[in-house]
């Protein structure tokens, strides 16, 4: 079993614990009972220039802790005074160390949209994304149907929040197209081995049509990253580690996009 096999599994388990304290009925209906969001996440990336997702996350299964200091809140505003576009945040609990409480408090505290950063395996998830103040979700196509990606972007829509179809092959783009996505994350990271490979974004950059919004995500260290990806056509990129491990985040952030 893989990594990512576990983390998939640990997430249906999640869910089920979940839907005894809150049915599923419920958690639909006060999402829905929200106002409809406004799709900012997807607005976000569509700015002039390369979008910067950033993320806020404690550990990962292939790094171990990256911030035993782990406090998220002021990494966040620190991301939006810096000019990020968008924010993910990790709520997988067990080998991201995430929490729902971190998303819901951060949603809270700053004005971007905020990316729900998990293993999404069910539509309970979609609408407890909503509730907990998240303006997108991450569905990955190594661990859903193309049927089932379909299902939750549709409710996506219906609540108004985004979905962020993440592939990692020229299959799973093809999948993630004939779902209707409107934005495809290609993750450098292999999330079965958690090997990394930068140029697996621009490799098939090619294969997502224009109109939809391409996301590079993992593995970016420098402001050379950053400019190849944008040469090669990416309209965003998700930083994880490379921020989080930085004591000055702002600069760090100004100097990815070159501006240092």
């Amino acid at each position: 079993m893989t990594i990512l096999d576990e983390l998939a599994l640990y997430a249906q388990k999640r869910v089920q614990e979940a839907k005894k304290k809150l049915p599923l009925e419920e958690v639909k209906a006060q999402a829905l009972r929200l106002p409809k969001g406004g799709f900012e996440f997807e607005k976000s990336l569509k700015k002039s220039g390369i979008a910067c997702i950033c993320e806020c996350k404690k550990a990962s299964p292939s790094k171990g802790l990256i911030a035993p200091d782990y406090p998220y809140l002021q990494i966040a505003r620190e991301y939006e005074s810096a000019g990020a576009d968008c924010i993910s945040v990790l709520t997988e609990p067990s080998r991201f160390l995430g929490s729902d409480d971190h998303l819901r408090e951060i949603a809270g505290a700053v004005s971007l949209p905020c990316l729900r950063k998990d293993f999404t395996v069910d539509e309970y998830m979609v609408y407890e994304a909503k509730l907990l103040g998240a303006g997108a979700v991450l569905l990955i196509c190594s661990i859903l149907t193309e049927n089932q990606i379909k299902a939750y972007i549709n409710i996506c829509d219906t609540l108004g929040i985004s979905a962020l179809v993440e592939a990692h092959d020229a299959q799973e783009i093809k999948t993630a197209l004939s779902a209707g996505a409107r934005i495809i994350g290609v993750n450098n990271r292999n999330l079965k081995d958690f090997t990394v490979d930068t140029t697996a974004s621009r490799r098939m950059r090619a294969l997502v049509p224009e109109g939809v919004i391409f996301v590079s995500e993992s593995g970016v260290k420098s402001a050379e990253d950053v400019e190849l990806l944008q040469k090669a056509g990416a309209d965003a990129v998700l930083i994880g580690e490379t921020l989080m491990r930085a004591e000055n985040k702002t600069q760090k952030l100004a100097e990815l996009r070159g501006a240092l």
